[in-house]
């Protein structure tokens, strides 16, 4: 198994001279190669590479953007779902969030990357986030839903697009905080 701490994590740059890259899915092959340089000259997206020291193969990429939950007034299912995580007083109509999109090369697929990605996304701003953001959310394409919703610990936002080819599933951060706070407190 690889592990991410062994692999170069680099960011973009509109310098980057990136390597063929294929995951098994055809639109994030064609973001990271067409369109994730004008996303970060943009000002859109970050794209994170990581790459294999010993090859120079990308492994996989991972790109962040804002975003924000949002309630309509008609969803008030959802809104009451997360609103009861939230302190009374800070219960709102939208919160801070960011969206996460994550794709694995098919040479490294099923060794635990995409995993080790999301674990390092959340730590990166359950504990080092530089604004206010309190979810993460990812736009995933129907073949990805069980990864996230089972590798990942994101839940549905909604279930009107239950039959869409990509579901919007959202993951909070607090309860992940307290949990390795509460674990690092015991040690």
């Amino acid at each position: 198994m690889i592990r991410i701490e062994d692999l170069a994590l680099s960011i973009l740059t509109k310098t980057t001279v990136i390597p063929e890259f294929k995951s098994k899915d055809g639109d994030l092959n064609e973001f990271l190669m067409q369109e994730a340089k004008d996303y970060q000259e943009q000002l859109l997206a970050v794209t994170y590479l990581l790459q294999n020291p010993k090859t120079g193969d990308i492994v996989a990429y991972f790109s962040l953007l804002n975003d924000t939950i949002k309630f309509e007034e008609d969803d008030k299912k959802t809104r009451n779902r997360i609103n009861r995580k939230i302190p009374y007083v800070k219960q709102r109509n939208h919160y801070p969030a960011v969206k996460i999109g994550v794709a694995v090369s098919e040479n490294y697929a099923h060794q635990g990357i995409g995993e080790q990605i999301l674990q390092y996304v959340k730590a990166l701003f359950a504990f080092g986030n530089r604004s206010g953001c309190r979810f993460l959310t990812v736009d995933a394409y129907a073949d990805a839903v069980s990864f996230y919703e089972n590798k990942g610990g994101f839940k549905f936002f909604t279930e009107t697009d239950v039959n869409d080819d990509t579901r919007l599933l959202y993951f909070d951060l607090k309860p992940f905080k307290d949990a390795l706070e509460t674990v690092e407190k015991q040690s």
